[in-house]
């Protein structure tokens, strides 16, 4: 079940309860979050998609595919979304597990809405940043693969640090060539200083 926002983040929610599910329902909606819900961990994942931005709201015990069943197919699938556990009292050390898998949270029932809100809150804020990082980590791979062979080589030495000459000398050309690859790599990186230039060839 969807609803008809716009926005960018997606709040998961997988229950087998139609109660639980009902209530997140009108919870997501009192606070404008966007949201799809699902009765079943298969069926989330015949609608899973990467490009989806949000959190996954997971229930840990489910008939069928489980909760935990369900988060070792997403790191199978590499999928960065982060993942809130509902739980019940007995759940706890499974919950402990999941989250030595990389679930970034886990709530017992019974929980207040407001802190699942802000549990959700906190989620969607990681997932920001972990798409973020993988942005920008893209685009630093795309410029560096149109670095030629020995654009690269240049790259990989200065960020060591080493002076033009004593690049020169490791790679048997002149100070001058060094020179002119290195002012090469530094406009193809769109680099401004050498921390620039060690930064990006640390995402690479």
């Amino acid at each position: 079940m969807n609803n008809d926002s716009e926005q960018k983040s997606t709040v998961f929610i997988v229950d087998d309860d139609q109660a639980i599910r009902h209530a997140m329902e009108l919870l997501m909606r009192s606070v404008g979050l966007g949201y799809e819900i699902y009765h079943s961990a298969d069926d989330f994942l015949a609608a899973f998609s990467h490009e989806k931005g949000g959190c996954l709201v997971l229930d840990i015990r489910m008939p069928g595919l489980g909760g935990l069943e369900l988060q070792d197919k997403l790191i199978e699938m590499r999928s960065s979304l982060p993942i809130i556990f509902i739980t019940g009292h007995g759940d706890v050390p499974m919950a402990v597990e999941a989250m030595q898998k990389g679930a970034v949270d886990f709530i017992q029932k019974p929980f207040r809405d407001q802190e699942l809100l802000d549990r959700i809150g906190e989620a969607l804020k990681t997932d920001q940043e972990r798409r973020t990082e993988r942005e920008e980590h893209a685009e630093v791979q795309s410029r560096v693969n149109k670095l030629t062979k020995r654009e690269h080589e240049v790259f990989d030495l200065v960020v060591t640090g080493k002076p033009n000459k004593v690049i020169a000398y490791e790679l048997g050309v002149s100070q001058r060539t060094v020179e002119i690859h290195r002012a090469r790599v530094m406009e193809k990186m769109q680099a401004r200083s050498l921390a620039d230039l060690v930064r990006m060839h640390l995402a690479a």
